[in-house]
């Protein structure tokens, strides 16, 4: 019992279970109602179960937010015995729990006695889903430069002046207080950022410039931009620019 609590001791980083509509070791859809019982059994539990055919948007771009189940079958002549597996979105095992026997005769009530009996190892997991933290990245200063195009006037009698050199300001931001944590989770062109609730705040979309995204937050569109490791959402708001730090755990 102990080593089952060891291996799930990083369920909390899992935001879904994913119960396919047809295990491995069946040949059709639902076999003997196993998959609706698994679903009924994590649902019971309180975990945030889908059908592998019925994934939410954020699943479907990121199946590292789940953990698939894979049902075990040692069954013989004479008994049943399955067991459940955990596996994540690189089909690595994260848990397992008892291979539990049946000898009911028929096969529907003897997976439904070894499934559940075998589901009695959860009994020991406390689930409370915690996203996964940022890992440390190597952030780059961002400089962006803005070289206009000089056209030279030749005369056949008259020298080229020199061109001087012009000093474009740069814009001072008004700076916002940081708030809450925001995390972010892949979409197809970049980014959603989402708070604990979990409520989409911004939409960050890829540019062909490292660490810069096109951005919006309800009506207001800007760019996001990491600068000196931190990330900010920059605006114009009338004439003043506005730059607001965000909190992102990738």
């Amino acid at each position: 019992m102990c080593s089952f609590f060891l291996s799930a001791q990083n369920f909390n980083e899992y935001k879904y279970i994913i119960v396919p509509k047809k295990f491995n070791a069946f040949k059709e859809e639902d076999q003997y109602r196993t998959s609706a019982l698994v679903k009924f059994l994590f649902d019971k539990k309180g975990y945030n179960v889908v059908y592998d055919d019925a994934m939410p948007q954020d699943l479907k771009s990121n199946r590292c937010l789940g953990l698939t189940v894979d049902l075990k079958d040692e069954s013989n002549m004479f008994t049943t015995k399955a067991g459940l597996l955990l596996k994540d979105c690189n089909a690595d095992q994260v848990f397992k729990t008892t291979i539990a026997k049946s000898k009911q005769k028929e096969y529907q009530k003897a997976y439904n006695e070894a499934i559940r009996s075998a589901f009695k190892s959860f009994n020991t997991i406390t689930y409370n889903y915690t996203p996964k933290q940022q890992e440390k990245q190597n952030n780059q200063t961002l400089v962006v430069s803005y070289e206009g195009d000089v056209e030279e006037v030749k005369e056949k009698t008259v020298a080229p002046a020199p061109v001087k050199k012009q000093v474009v300001a740069v814009a001072k931001a008004e700076e916002s207080v940081l708030e809450g944590v925001l995390y972010a989770q892949q979409i197809s062109n970049g980014y959603q950022l989402v708070d604990s609730t979990p409520k989409i705040e911004y939409k960050m979309y890829k540019t062909t410039v490292q660490n810069v995204f096109l951005a919006t937050n309800n009506d207001i569109n800007g760019i996001v931009v990491s600068k000196n490791g931190k990330w900010f959402f920059e605006y114009y708001q009338g004439d003043k620019l506005q730059s607001k730090e965000l909190n992102i755990k990738f």
